[in-house]
């Protein structure tokens, strides 16, 4: 029975390709777009932490500096414990190098000790060209000041003529520094530069200091224990190495999670669409289920039976979906790399890592959404009455009845109070819960609010025949009209609160711009990041000030602090602020600052402002107190007060994820003792011109040889990059919208389209009545105006509800910023304009194809 079943259910669907194809291709899309992103992303992950561990190799610990770098004095109390086999010191850098031809490439420099590396991270121990004679006497370079060796992926983009460049010139600060090639390393990755680390350290100016230090303990030592017995710094943390790969993990989980919702955006659809064609197939085919009942098929055979059928989409369109998902998965490692539009895997180009267990997972949710969409046909079909059926007195309906309504309220109410619950795990599970039900909710009352609308519609159209017939019809299959445009308020409701969040997101960044960027133009080094090298030196930011046309020079000091080993680093931006008695820069707060409390006497009180991150993975509330900080900020003696930070405020930061805090720079330098500068704010004059204030620097810096080491960009430059960086990241949702349209109007074809071939002896009967061709297509057309007003309003009305919590719980609890809610009202309004006249456009050319047919022939078949 069960094969036969089967059997039906395939026949049915393969000579009716065309009413299916709508939701097969929404089932195809949806896991097609998730598989794809969750291989793309999978394959990152696995290459990134290949390599890692290859670079960074196997050690038992790492010791890091919570903020800039180690004291290389460390080093010998650290490998001097009799825990502790071996201790090597790293050096690891962002700069940039010309080659011979003069082009420049960002590269990390890496300085290594080469006596202890190869017992820790082997794929760093340099490699010796070939000695020029029997003394080996190029063993040395490994020790020398002047050499360096390449990575295969520096050694391919340096290579002229497949041939390594004999000489370097690597960027320290403002100036070049001329290094040799020596030989080579076998670390993977992106360019990488490895030499000696105190000549690392010589070259950058950086002595002294050290990135990290990688440890291998002795056999039987526990890690807890020594650190125990060490009694490290507060400054200094440890870390193991596999929490290097789960923090880049966490700095991208909770954008995948978002994207792969968003992806899944055309499967939920898709569902709907099932539902939609199922339902209409099933009344058209109610005849042929009421003549199986006769013949003894049970009402669970005849539910199994359209769940097969469903099934069988489903199935169909994940198999497709896993294949399509898998193409543009490789396509997009071998074009983009591992980036997801975010930046997080930026210039990684991993291959692809295909999981046949994901494929399983997502192929499953796509065949689960298409059963799930045919179950209320399918039920309906189970509880129709096969005589009454055959008679033509009653049949399958899946309408909604009042407890179906009372239902619908509920799922709406209960997804209210989802959305105040907090996250779990960092991830707004919740909150998806509550996105989910209002769709559910609001699509399964739409009979209500179709009976309201029209209620109120029908005096308008009481003296015109054929608005009269068209409203009137759908007032009488309110349940048909809601079956058939749940597909399009399903996608137009997402496409709606995408919208909303997108041009809400898009319009707090553009006034976020405006208030970071106070200052006109903005001058760096080359190559600068937020790390410790390539910073402006001293005397250059000195002259800057007497460059005619600048009015006031402003210093930013950006650098890392790592408060957890599992968490990415904090940012630190030390800056000029607005005091008491000074002239800084104001910062686009969240509310208004806090007052200093009182200090006691001898207390080192400093304040400073946190972002929106920060309060919810560091608990750093506002008037409160920020203790982890300090551990940074050690006192620089036995006699000097501990510091204390104040959290005066929380300020709007959309650049940094995982948390910022600013505090003013006078505070850090007199901390830290570190006046470095990374970027320059140049406030110019009323009658200055840029061009000449940007033509003044570049002589200052020719002076010093490093012309070509500084970059300018001025307010709009940089405003314009940062939106051009955000369209690039949200670009993926204006593909999903437009797919979740293009689907949902599929369905409203196929929808119309089973509609006008059930209804051919209706419109005979018409046209025996004496309505015309042309009437007839017209009455379709205003029937299909009609439904897709409806649902224009119900996916308006839903997808603003939606954007709701997009805004102001999924935000938040996934990426810790807030936003204000922009309306984009044209926008909006255009998108249902082309979604009515898209619908009214398909029900006219559906209607074509009955009205074409012979009137009398259509009556006979009722005979």
């Amino acid at each position: 029975m069960h094969t036969l079943l089967t059997t039906y259910s395939w026949q049915e669907l393969r000579h009716h390709p065309w009413r299916n194809a709508s939701a097969v291709a929404a089932v195809m899309l949806g896991v097609a777009l998730a598989f794809a992103v969750h291989l793309i992303n999978a394959s990152a992950l696995a290459e990134f932490s290949s390599a890692v561990s290859s670079v960074n190799g196997q050690p038992d610990l790492e010791l890091r500096s919570r903020q800039g770098l180690l004291d290389d004095a460390l080093v010998e109390r650290v490998s001097a414990h009799p825990g502790v086999a071996l201790a090597s010191p790293v050096l690891a850098l962002s700069t940039a190098v010309l080659d011979a031809r003069g082009e420049k490439l960002s590269v990390q420099l890496v300085g290594v000790d080469a006596l202890t590396v190869a017992g820790v991270s082997p794929a760093l121990m340099p490699r010796t060209e070939q000695a020029d004679d029997a003394t080996g006497s190029r063993r040395l370079d490994l020790f020398a000041s002047d050499a360096v060796f390449l990575n295969p992926a520096a050694r391919l983009a340096l290579s002229t003529e497949s041939e390594p460049p004999a000489t370097l010139q690597v960027q320290s600060g403002l100036s070049l520094r001329t290094v040799r090639v020596a030989g080579t390393v076998n670390a993977p990755g992106a360019p990488m530069l490895v030499m000696d680390v105190a000549a690392a350290q010589a070259l950058m100016d950086r002595v002294g200091a050290i990135s990290r230090i990688d440890m291998r303990l002795t056999p039987g030592t526990q890690a807890d224990a020594w650190l125990a017995s060490m009694a490290l710094p507060p400054q200094v943390v440890a870390q193991r190495p596999e929490q290097a790969t789960e923090r880049v993990s966490n700095l991208s989980r909770a954008y995948r999670v978002n994207l792969t919702v968003l992806a899944l955006v055309a499967l939920f659809t898709g569902a709907f669409l099932v539902f939609s064609v199922l339902s209409l197939s099933v009344a058209r085919r109610q005849q042929q289920f009421a003549l199986l009942g006769v013949l003894g098929l049970s009402a669970l055979e005849r539910l199994q039976l359209v769940l097969a059928e469903s099934a069988l989409l489903g199935l169909l369109g994940s198999v497709l979906g896993v294949a399509l998902g898998s193409a543009l998965a490789a396509l997009s490692l071998r074009l983009l790399g591992g980036d997801l539009g975010g930046g997080y895997f930026s210039g990684a180009t991993p291959p692809l890592q295909w999981q046949w267990w994901a494929a399983l997972l997502y192929g499953g949710l796509g065949v689960a959404a298409a059963v799930a969409g045919g179950w209320w046909p399918a039920r309906a079909t189970a509880q129709m009455a096969p005589a009454l059926a055959l008679k033509g007195l009653g049949g399958a309906s899946v309408g909604t009845t009042r407890r179906g309504h009372s239902v619908a309220l509920g799922m709406v109410l209960l997804a209210g109070a989802l959305a105040w619950a907090p996250p779990v795990a960092g991830i707004p599970l919740f909150a998806y819960f509550s996105v989910g039900l209002l769709l559910v909710g609001g699509i399964a009352a739409l009979p209500l609010g179709v009976s309201a609308l029209l209620d109120r519609l029908a005096p308008w159209v009481a003296r015109h025949a054929l608005p009269l017939l068209a409203v009137e019809r759908s007032r009488r299959m309110r349940e048909t009209a809601a079956v058939a445009t749940s597909g399009v308020v399903a996608s137009l409701a997402l496409s709606v609160a995408l919208t909303v969040m997108v041009a809400s997101f898009r319009d707090s960044v553009t006034q976020w711009l405006d208030g970071v960027l106070p200052a006109p133009l903005y001058v760096r080094a080359a190559a600068s990041t937020l790390s410790e090298s390539n910073t402006l030196p001293t005397d250059f930011v000195q002259a800057m000030g007497q460059v005619p046309g600048v009015a006031r020079v402003d210093p930013l000091r950006a650098t890392s602090l790592q408060f957890s080993p599992t968490l990415p680093a904090v940012a630190l931006l030390a800056r000029p602020l607005d005091g008491a008695g000074t002239t800084g820069q104001r910062l686009p707060l969240v509310g208004n600052p806090l007052p200093m409390p009182a200090a006691a006497v001898g207390e080192d009180v400093v304040p400073v402002y946190v972002s929106e991150a920060m309060l919810d993975l560091y608990d750093a509330q506002p008037g409160g107190w920020l203790p982890a900080l300090g551990l940074a900020f050690p006192p620089a003696s036995a006699g000097t007060p501990e510091p204390r930070f104040f959290v005066a405020g929380v300020w709007r930061d959309y650049a940094r994820q995982h948390g910022s805090v600013v505090m003013d720079r006078t505070d850090f330098v007199r901390l830290s003792g570190d006046e470095r500068v990374n970027d320059l704010a140049l406030h110019l004059d009323e009658d200055a011109e840029e061009t000449s204030v940007q033509e003044a620097i570049r002589a200052l810096a020719r002076e010093k040889g490093a012309e070509d080491l500084i970059e300018f960009a001025s307010a709009g430059q940089i405003r314009a990059v940062s939106l051009r960086i955000f369209d690039r990241s949200f670009a993926v949702t204006y593909w999903l919208q437009a797919v979740a349209i293009a689907i949902g109007l599929f369905g409203v074809a196929a929808s119309f389209s089973a509609q006008v071939l059930a209804r051919r002896r209706e419109f005979g009967l018409l046209a025996h009545l004496g309505l015309t061709r042309r009437q007839i297509l017209g009455l379709v057309a205003l029937e299909g105006l009609a439904w897709t007003v409806l649902g224009a309003i119900a996916g308006l009305l839903l997808g603003l509800a939606v954007s709701l919590v997009l805004v102001h719980v999924v935000n938040p609890q996934s990426f810790h910023w807030t936003m204000d809610l922009a309306l984009p009202w044209a926008r909006l309004l255009a998108l249902c304009f082309a979604v009515v006249l898209a619908g009214t456009a398909t029900a006219w050319l559906a209607g074509r194809a009955a009205a074409s047919r012979d009137a009398v022939q259509a009556v006979k078949e009722d005979w």
